[in-house]
């Protein structure tokens, strides 16, 4: 787990950029934000700049995933039997925006970042709103350890031990309201911290959302570290989301807040292009990408590989999309 400067990842381990444009080109074409400065400044109060960075700790023991309150089913679906994707690749070959659009420049990019203090609010649809300081937060439940396959939708895929809790446990201590039918996540808006949020090249904030099912189904994790490590900062600290079965720009990342909602939210990507990334987006290698194909995907430190469906985890997350069409609601 070398803490230097690595060799970037061969040619041989991305998909070919020929078989699709560029999404940081895609988006220059026409995409213009909104400001950003006076809601960066919000931001910077709730969270402001600390002095002494974390992102490399270890984090405390790991437990043992337990029986409950999951099936004996969710618990075999929390680890695979196959080669985990190197410390150095996990954490030197990243998409974060907010940082920079170069997957090996991130690292650089964010190596200042610092993420204590840190506060995420959690509200909206519930009984008892709260802003939880890291300290609180990672109190809810004791980290375990989650062996993931984590499938990007630019068709190349990882396996990454995380570290972290189903984000149901988070849920519950604020009790959602009956009408509560989706969660919104927004990342930390703070351009003096995440440069490259003074760009235009996506709408910021960046916004995800789940309906409630999905975010309380116990695959879904807020994750705060890796190989028993604190997140760093290109990974997202100091806490994101983890939802193994879609793609992987769902997986926000440096959360701020989380909303309880009735409707739909938006998120960013759809945003962005609303054919090209659709709210849901499971991994699904029947449905195309409208400039690349999903059937199979470049595993890196491995070689080209089918995509399963659901990225393998269909027997655990099928039956929450059943009856929908799956091509429609990409």
């Amino acid at each position: 787990m070398s803490s230097g400067k690595p060799s970037r990842v061969p040619g041989s381990e991305i998909t070919d950029e020929r078989t699709y444009l560029n999404r940081r080109s895609f988006l220059r074409a026409g995409i213009v934000a909104a400001s950003v400065t006076a809601t960066g400044w919000v931001y910077r109060k709730i969270n402001p700049l600390p002095g002494k960075d974390q992102s490399s700790s270890p984090l405390a023991d790991i437990a043992i995933p337990t029986t409950q309150p999951t099936t004996r089913e969710s618990i075999a679906a929390f680890t695979v039997d196959e080669p985990r994707t190197s410390f150095q690749d996990i954490t030197h070959y990243n998409n974060f925006y907010e940082f920079s659009t170069d997957k090996e420049s991130v690292a650089d990019a964010a190596s200042g970042f610092i993420t204590r203090p840190w506060q995420v609010s959690v509200g909206g649809l519930c009984r008892k709103p709260r802003v939880f300081d890291l300290d609180d937060l990672f109190k809810i439940a004791p980290a375990e350890e989650r062996v993931y396959r984590m499938r990007c939708v630019e068709a190349w895929s990882m396996v990454i031990p995380w570290d972290g809790f189903s984000l149901s446990m988070l849920l519950n201590r604020v009790e959602p309201l009956s009408d509560a039918r989706y969660v919104a996540f927004q990342t930390l808006l703070d351009p003096a911290r995440m440069p490259n949020e003074n760009s235009d090249i996506l709408q910021w904030p960046y916004v995800e959302g789940l309906r409630m099912d999905e975010a309380m189904h116990p695959l879904t994790i807020l994750a705060s570290g890796i190989y028993g490590k604190q997140l760093p900062p290109q990974d997202g600290a100091p806490v994101r989301l983890v939802v193994p079965w879609k793609y992987g720009f769902k997986g926000i990342k440096s959360i701020v807040k989380i909303e309880l909602r009735a409707q739909q939210p938006p998120t960013t990507w759809n945003i962005a292009a609303s054919d090209e990334y659709g709210f849901y987006a499971n991994v699904n290698p029947n449905v195309d990408h409208p400039r690349w194909s999903q059937a199979s995907e470049q595993r890196i430190g491995v070689g080209r590989r089918d995509t399963l469906m659901f990225n393998g985890y269909a027997d655990e997350v099928a039956p929450l999309y059943a009856g929908m069409d799956l091509r429609a609601n990409f």
